[in-house]
């Protein structure tokens, strides 16, 4: 079994292809299949969420392409800005992925979303397509990141938001 445990060098040039959904991408620790059938095992950093076109490094020298598989979706598609920012923030106060594209918002498809995302004015249709959602606030490009001065374990914070009330 091929084992991925780093990313590869930028610019390494890719022998084989991992095709994964997103939520597979999002996975620290997967057991899969190469697109040629070869098992693989991923071993990567906590909080590590791949995207289509990222290249890994597997142990024995080989180098994988990452790629958005095919994805069952639902998608909203307006020329009014305000509904679709509507639709973005319900969905992401569900912590809902959300991709964002000029004039549309595309997510995991599910009927109660939909209907909400309908019920804002907005027509929702089911579509297949690669799903390459916002990695978050706080997500960067290559995972987790945290803003800069913050740590896991508090120190290196700056003042508290409610400070202010405490004079």
């Amino acid at each position: 079994m091929m084992v991925i445990e780093k990313r590869a060098a930028a610019g390494a040039k890719a022998t084989e292809k991992l095709v994964l959904p997103f939520e597979a991408r999002c996975k620290s620790r997967l057991r899969t299949r190469l697109a040629s059938g070869e098992e693989c095992g991923l071993f990567l950093e906590r909080g590590t969420v791949l995207r289509g076109g990222d290249r890994l490094a597997a142990n024995d020298g080989r180098v994988v392409e990452v790629a958005a598989a095919l994805e069952a979706l639902c998608e909203a598609v307006s020329g009014d800005p305000l509904l679709l920012l509507r639709a973005a923030y319900h969905l992401g106060n569900r912590h809902v992925a959300v991709e964002i594209g000029p004039g549309r918002l595309r997510f995991a498809r599910d009927a109660v979303l939909g209907e909400m995302v309908r019920g804002l004015g907005l027509p929702v249709k089911d579509i297949e397509a690669l799903f390459e959602p916002e990695s978050g606030a706080y997500g960067g490009h290559a995972g987790h990141t945290r803003p800069q001065g913050h740590s896991a374990d508090g120190e290196g914070r700056g003042p508290r938001i409610h400070d202010h009330f405490q004079r």
